[in-house]
């Protein structure tokens, strides 16, 4: 490998606007994120799921159809 042309890695301490943090390794000190895995919807759980046939009914309803 050839010298000096590779990033210093070292320990990152990263925080999620949940204030969840972890540590990982990276060429950066700190770092702030917006979403991990602890506040994501699809690793929570709590994703909600969009009901088409509510809608059209509410859109019918509306105009009289």
């Amino acid at each position: 490998m050839r010298k000096d042309i590779h990033p210093d890695f070292k320990e990152c301490k990263v925080t999620c606007a949940c204030g969840n943090t972890f540590e990982i390794r990276t060429n950066k000190e700190e770092m702030t994120i917006d979403i991990c895995n602890e506040c994501h919807p699809f690793f929570t759980g709590s994703e909600r799921s969009v009901d088409a046939a509510g809608r059209i009914d509410k859109f019918k309803k509306k105009y009289n159809l």
